[in-house]
């Protein structure tokens, strides 16, 4: 990417690679083909015949006018995207505002030798138009930007030229941290997406019946045996299985995780190949997910909380998919430069947090157990109350769990907090990167002296929060994380 010098010693606006006019007919063909396939249906009802396949040249014109009407910019201090022929768009950010940079490249990308860079500057934004993309760069120079975006030390040409195409990176080591292993597929079921996959097949099998017209009577019914049943499931769940771990394998193949200059660096996919790069000093802290499912197969995941991302692109914040939990702790101490964030111990919240949690739990389950009650009042059989044993052993065990899960601490200049339990994390967030502190009591928090704590921040979800803290252990964390800062607010006055 060459920074041309015009006349009043501004940067000159700069094109796409050429090489995108075989990518863009094809994305925008794709997105018409609906509309494709009804003009050529059309065509033929109406004897237009070949005629109809002018509509071929629609997404082409568009690919090229996208071509031409596209244009982009980086000096030293802004980052600038132009694009639009009846109505002119132009996106302009600060160079100290990105946060990270991806960079995506499909399998047509590959093949070309492009790649298409996203820059991520914090910026909330619903509508693709509004995001600061570069859809195709040479491989190459979009490296290059990557390196220029986020600060790295590079070594410069003796000429003293900013020209990013030509700046060399720094050559030092890149330590790796994590990479993907075969093994890790064991833990795409346990991730979650395994009863989504499931529930989507069942669907899709119901769906097809229907399609299909079958009808299934009183007897047909009355034949099919729990064998078959169990079978159907079966088979559903296999699939289910294969679909997961396929996808994992698609998404995550070639998964590595390494450090180099001034950010972490993630590289994953198997067709569609995509790297992220986070600056090191937009890194606020880390979180490990835990949840009950992953933690029966004995893994875990890593996301980067990142100040100025939000939860909608936590893509670009994900340091490592479902893995083994020894790779996953390792990791996390690795990211956040010392063990005890992720091994220090926890100060429990006591025996009033811990009476919420049953008492919580109890009233979940009671509403099962009071209808089967009233059945067996209304005749039904007094062993259905047996049943009932299922509902309160399911919720005695899961407050168990989230009892055991509460925790908070401070260490290593950063704020520690674990809660939940089907969904358990343990979040380590940097001191510096507090903002603020959110305290929230409920009438019954109250009574019980406990308030829900939250440290709020400017990435990832904007807070990391844990319930039910006794208030004294609250004030005593925000004291020790931020001093001064809450303690300004409950002094006694004279």
């Amino acid at each position: 990417m060459s920074e041309v010098e015009t006349a009043t010693g501004s940067v000159a606006w700069e094109r796409l690679d050429p090489r995108m006019l075989l990518i863009h007919p094809l994305k925008e063909g794709a997105r018409f083909l609906p509309v494709l396939i009804g003009l050529v249906v059309a065509g033929g009802v109406s004897g237009s015949g070949p005629w109809a396949l002018l509509g071929v040249f629609v997404p082409v014109a568009l690919g090229i006018v996208r071509y031409f009407t596209t244009t982009y910019r980086v000096t030293d201090g802004r980052v600038e995207l132009r694009r639009g022929l009846l109505q002119r768009h132009t996106l302009s950010t600060p160079v100290d505002r990105v946060r990270t940079v991806d960079l995506t490249a499909s399998v047509l990308h590959r093949m070309l030798g492009l790649t298409t860079v996203v820059i991520g500057t914090g910026s909330v934004v619903s509508d693709a138009d509004e995001r600061l993309s570069l859809d195709s760069l040479p491989r190459e120079q979009a490296t290059a930007l990557r390196v220029h975006l986020l600060g790295s030390r590079q070594a410069r040409p003796a000429d003293g030229s900013t020209d990013p195409e030509v700046i060399a990176p720094a050559v030092e080591a890149e330590e790796v941290v994590a990479r993907f292993s075969p093994r890790w597929l064991w833990y795409a079921p346990f991730s979650g997406t395994a009863l989504v996959a499931f529930g989507a097949l069942t669907g899709v099998v119901l769906q097809f019946t229907e399609v299909l017209d079958v009808r299934i009577t009183e007897e047909d019914i009355a034949a099919v045996d729990a064998g078959f049943v169990l079978t159907i499931i079966g088979v559903i769940a296999v699939l289910a299985v294969v679909v997961v771990v396929g996808g994992y394998l698609l998404t995550n193949g070639g998964f590595l995780l390494s450090r180099h200059d001034a950010a972490w660096h993630v590289r994953r996919g198997l067709l569609t190949r995509r790297e992220t790069s986070i600056d090191v000093a937009r890194l606020a802290g880390v979180s490990l997910a835990e949840p009950a499912m992953l933690r029966l197969a004995n893994g875990r995941s890593v996301t980067a909380i990142v100040t100025g991302l939000d939860r909608s692109q936590a893509s670009s914040s994900a340091l490592l998919p479902p893995a083994p939990a020894a790779t996953a702790y390792d990791v996390a101490r690795t990211v956040l430069g010392h063990p005890d964030p992720m091994d220090g111990p926890l100060l429990t919240h006591g025996r009033a947090a811990t009476t919420r949690r049953y008492t919580r739990a109890l009233i979940g389950a009671a509403p099962f157990v009071v209808l089967l009650g009233l059945a067996v009042v209304a005749g039904a059989s007094p062993w259905l109350l047996l049943a009932s044993a299922l509902p309160l052993g399911t919720a005695l065990a899961l407050a168990t769990d989230r009892a055991r899960s509460l925790g908070h601490a401070h260490h290593a200049g950063h704020v520690v907090m674990r809660s939940g339990s089907l969904t358990r994390a343990r979040s380590a967030l940097g001191s510096s990167h507090v903002i603020g502190w959110n305290l929230r009591a409920t009438w019954f928090q109250r009574r019980a002296g406990l308030v829900h704590l939250a440290a709020t921040t400017a990435g990832g979800g904007g807070r990391i929060a844990v319930d039910d803290v006794p208030a004294p252990a609250a004030l005593a964390l925000a004291e020790a994380a931020t001093p001064g800062l809450l303690s300004q607010f409950f002094k006694e006055t004279p």
